[in-house]
């Protein structure tokens, strides 16, 4: 049917009050919808609240504030004159012009190593997969940084309560607020399949393994997750009170210092918390992330998919093939070089560090060591989860190997985040774009046709298709690139040779 001839309903009642939404690009879509109350004044380091509803029709054709952060490419981030403010817990959904049987609901999670990030970033438009895989596409905006993934309770009052866990709150909170209301968008509540990248990717393998969380999504499908970046509680502690060091704020009035000083301030510091110092310190952890606190999120994600405690739901998950290239090359934040894989394996099993680094021939060339951070943060315990994960329900495990030729003269190969465009199946935008800027256009948008189209069969029928699911016998992996093919056990040798390392936790 031709958009000129459809008259979409654009106004729809939520659980909340009345919005009005837009046609753009041949879809219907609302934006900047509020899914919780503004995290501010006394909300601050809060768990997300209620938002108050509204009678008067709502203006949902804009999106909403991104959360404070440091200016970012639009590409992957807010851009650099996104507005920026506190007050920033909105959802956007898109769905089809044309009224149908409820349809599969895809939410997605954006990156940024839950420092920078936006629902609103051009490279998560979703209108491809909502006009090709005719489904609704959700994505939520989640507090970010000190706000939203530290753990601040040590400086807690009677009078001024800080929580923990308020980014992935926040993602509870929206993931609610699609159960109440994405029927009326034209979405299955029924049917709720949640994906994401990196923090994105991090943050939905805890959900699984968070209580509050249950029944929420029905399957999921991440790219580049770390699941072992969440920790408790020393290493949270610590880093809270460096935090309050960097912004020079004593002990004594670090309540009244977080409950008053403004986001930017708070920004500052964390990026010189995430980027100068926990690398060094701490490398392979991260500074800012989920806490397991014993409560929301009870137990670590590793441990707790080994116990067969994470929601017993289908998974797809998969890793870029050189995680590691792009930290080594933009953001220097991984155990990338020798003193910092030392000084790691210092910190976390010694006794692993020679059968390990002997896994990697030429080490410690700077090819291996990029390669041993990449693995370490993103890779093994993306193995770990999978290996778990599948004896207690369908699993499926993939790597991204598609290097344009952009990416290779850089460098910087299969690496983290290449696969974005693919999983959209756009490459119109900024970074598809960079992809294709020496050629290969079509080969990209063949395999962005094949990776897009497993997620989508993925949604609507809970299997990706195209190959088996994972077990600890075959271990088999589907290797997208060029020309795809399917594995058994890919890097087994660096597999065993890690074999017993718990890392942080």
């Amino acid at each position: 049917m031709a958009a000129s001839t459809v008259q979409p309903d654009l106004v729809v009642e939520t659980t909340d009050g009345p919005v009005r939404g837009i046609v753009v690009d041949g879809a219907r879509a609302w934006r900047g919808i509020p899914y919780a109350a503004p995290p501010t004044g006394a909300l601050r380091l809060r768990l997300p609240q209620p938002v108050q509803p509204w009678t008067d029709e709502r203006d949902a054709s804009r999106y909403g504030p991104v959360p404070p952060q440091e200016g970012a490419l639009p590409s992957v981030g807010a851009g650099r004159k996104a507005p920026m403010d506190e007050d920033c817990l909105t959802i956007n959904v898109t769905a089809p012009l044309e009224k149908a049987p409820p349809r599969p609901v895809l939410v997605y999670f954006y990156g940024g190593g839950f420092t920078t990030g936006a629902a609103s970033s051009s490279a998560y438009n979703g209108r491809g997969l909502v006009e090709r895989g005719d489904v609704v596409y959700v994505c939520m905006n989640y507090r970010l940084g000190a706000l939203g993934f530290m753990d601040f309770r040590r400086y807690s009052t009677p009078e001024r309560p800080f929580d923990v866990n308020t980014g992935l709150a926040d993602q509870v909170a929206a993931l609610r607020w699609v159960q109440r209301n994405i029927a009326r968008f034209g979405g299955d509540p029924g049917n709720v399949t949640v994906f994401g990248e990196s923090a994105g990717a991090m943050s939905i393998t805890a959900l699984m393994c968070v209580p509050a969380a249950e029944g929420l999504f029905h399957k999921a499908f991440v790219q580049s997750s770390a699941p072992a970046t969440a920790y408790g509680p020393e290493l949270p502690e610590k880093w809270a009170a460096t935090l309050m060091e960097l912004l020079g704020v004593p002990e004594a009035g670090a309540g009244e210092a977080l409950s008053t000083l403004p986001p930017r301030r708070l920004v500052e510091a964390v990026n010189r918390l995430t980027r100068k110092i926990a690398p060094e310190t701490e490398p392979g952890a991260r500074a800012v992330a989920p806490v397991v606190d014993g409560d929301f999120l009870p137990q670590h994600p590793i441990d707790a998919f080994r116990a067969g405690r994470a929601h017993r739901i289908p998974l797809v998950i998969g890793t870029t093939h050189r995680e590691g290239a792009l930290f080594d090359r933009m953001l220097d934040i991984l155990p990338t070089t020798q003193e910092r894989i030392d000084r790691m394996f210092s910190r976390t099993e010694p006794g692993l560090k020679d059968q390990v680094l002997a896994a990697y021939p030429g080490y410690p060339s700077k090819r291996a060591a990029v390669d041993v951070g990449g693995d370490v943060v993103f890779w093994l315990p993306s193995v770990q989860v999978a290996e778990a994960h599948s004896a207690y329900a369908p699993t499926w495990s993939y790597r991204f190997d598609y290097a344009a030729r952009s990416a290779n003269l850089l460098g910087l190969g299969a690496t983290h985040g290449m696969d974005i465009p693919a999983a959209f199946g756009n490459f119109e935008t900024s970074l598809g774009r960079f992809q294709t800027l020496l050629g290969g256009k079509r080969t990209a948008v063949s395999l962005g046709h094949r990776f897009s189209g497993a997620l989508l069969r993925f949604a609507r029928t809970g299997s990706p298709g195209l190959w088996p699911a994972y077990d600890t016998g075959t271990r088999t992996t589907k290797i997208f690139d060029s020309t795809d093919r399917v594995v058994h056990d890919p890097h087994r040798i660096r597999r065993q040779a890690w074999n017993g390392y718990r890392g942080y936790r």
